[in-house]
């Protein structure tokens, strides 16, 4: 067990030279004349809030696709669904074949159309995430320019 009156260490005057010596200042920033750190931490911050916002703005476009491509799958499903239950192989003969693959066509062209939507809403996603990143870029680029002419002076 430890028993401060054999330890070669004098507790009473470890604790004065604490108290007489303020060690919280080796721990401050160091500053640099002309600079002005809270400005750049600031700016910083704002870039935080821009990515914040740009993964927000991606999310809800991700979000919106998603629910567009469920939307589709359960409409292609029903649709397949209602095909095989409407077809009878037996009854197959050449006007019968002419309208399934009219049907097999108009299908495929809608599922096109569908993809389309789909690759036209990621795009839209990922145009709004870019847009919200390069407008917050622009304005950090515009602030330290700013910053730096301010020091040059």
């Amino acid at each position: 067990m430890f028993d401060p009156k054999s330890s070669p260490f004098d507790l009473e005057q470890m604790t004065e030279f604490f108290k007489a010596n303020d060690f919280t200042k080796a721990f401050t920033a160091p500053t640099m004349p002309g600079v002005d750190a809270d400005a750049i931490l600031a700016a910083q911050k704002k870039n935080m809030a821009t990515l914040i916002a740009a993964n927000k703005a991606a999310a809800a476009g991700y979000q919106e696709l998603f629910a567009k491509q469920v939307e589709v799958f359960e409409a292609t499903l029903g649709e397949a669904q209602k095909q095989i239950a409407d077809f009878d192989p037996s009854k197959m003969d050449a006007d019968s074949a002419t309208t399934q693959g009219e049907v097999a066509k108009a299908a495929f062209e809608k599922a096109l159309g569908n993809m389309t939507a789909l690759a036209e809403g990621a795009q839209k996603a990922n145009a709004d995430a870019f847009e919200v990143v390069s407008a917050g870029i622009k304005d950090s680029v515009a602030e330290l320019q700013e910053m730096s002419k301010k020091t040059s002076k």
